[in-house]
């Protein structure tokens, strides 16, 4: 299975892409709710998460990483921490990440 069909089926499935062209298409965008459901998901299957991304009305709000929160890439608490942080500072925000899943679980599905 590649990383992108793994993400549809088991991540993003049965959340709204809220990306309608302000950013490269092969990007999918949430809404504050359906992060946090991306987030709990990712945590379930030991995701990586390199960077979020946060949008608003389709200019690019902010982006932060693992590098800045001192954690690794799989550590929970730097996405859970960044996302609560700029939850704080803007409503209605639009969520983005990079994510990589190991070819252990890619093997496993």
């Amino acid at each position: 299975m590649e990383q992108a069909e793994f993400l549809e089926k088991n991540i993003f499935m049965d959340l709204e892409n809220m990306n309608d062209g302000f950013t490269d298409t092969s990007i999918q965008c949430f809404s504050e709710a359906g992060f946090e459901t991306v987030l709990k998901k990712a945590e379930h299957f030991g995701l990586s998460l390199y960077t979020i991304e946060a949008w608003f009305e389709g200019a690019e709000f902010d982006t932060t990483s693992h590098e800045a929160y001192k954690k690794k890439a799989t550590d929970p608490k730097w996405y859970t921490k960044a996302f609560s942080d700029l939850k704080k500072r803007k409503e209605g925000l639009v969520y983005s990440a990079t994510y990589k899943v190991s070819k252990k679980l890619l093997e496993r599905n």
